[in-house]
């Protein structure tokens, strides 16, 4: 299993878009979409977990990619540079 990290999603992006522009290569099994609960809208990133397979065909076909005027970034979460600790 491998985490997802996805930045530059649509305002408009919701749970139920994102794991359908996923599901095209395979099964999400966890999605964690950050939203502004008082604006109920996407603050543009998310978290998921994929199949080892999945997740790399994932990142092949939608990192870099266009989603209703967004430019889509999508990487594996180990690949993120790590913050220090404050």
């Amino acid at each position: 299993m491998l985490t997802l990290n996805v930045r530059g999603l649509p305002r408009s992006a919701t749970e139920n878009s994102v794991n359908e522009l996923f599901g095209k290569f395979g099964r999400v099994h966890k999605l964690k979409l950050a939203t502004d609960p008082f604006k109920n809208e996407c603050k543009g990133f998310a978290e998921l977990e994929m199949e080892g397979h999945e997740a790399r065909a994932a990142i092949a076909s939608l990192d870099g990619s266009t989603q209703d005027g967004a430019t889509v970034r999508v990487g594996l979460a180990s690949d993120r540079p790590q913050r220090g600790r404050r």
